[in-house]
């Protein structure tokens, strides 16, 4: 089970990161992307929310990473927290559009089987 949100700025962000922690989310269980990689991680650190790293992709998807385009990485890394294909192209055009996607998931990463 996961919940998905797009916000402008970072000020909507942390208001509904306050939302997903009351509602049992932990800062663990919550993943901020933006198109940017410096955005992003200066976004997630400021938040105190989780990167998305070897533990959500696995070592291959991960070095798999480092050689694609920003896109297929965005895309690459929201299926690792649980979202599917279609959910991962549609919210990755957000990001293209200077959004914020906020992915909130309780379950965790097998990677030989997925998402629990």
């Amino acid at each position: 089970m996961y919940k998905i949100h797009t916000v402008e700025n970072v000020v909507e962000a942390k208001r509904e990161i306050e939302m997903l922690t009351g509602q049992g989310y932990t800062k663990d269980d919550i993943f901020i992307f933006a198109h940017d990689k410096n955005r992003s991680q200066h976004i997630t650190d400021g938040t105190d929310t989780e990167s998305v790293g070897l533990k959500e992709q696995g070592v291959f998807d991960a070095i798999g990473n480092l050689f694609q385009k920003r896109g297929d990485e965005l895309r690459s890394k929201m299926k690792a927290v649980g979202l599917n294909q279609a959910e991962a192209d549609t919210y990755e055009e957000e990001l293209d559009k200077g959004k914020l996607v906020i992915v909130a998931s309780k379950h965790g990463i097998d990677h030989n089987q997925g998402v629990l």
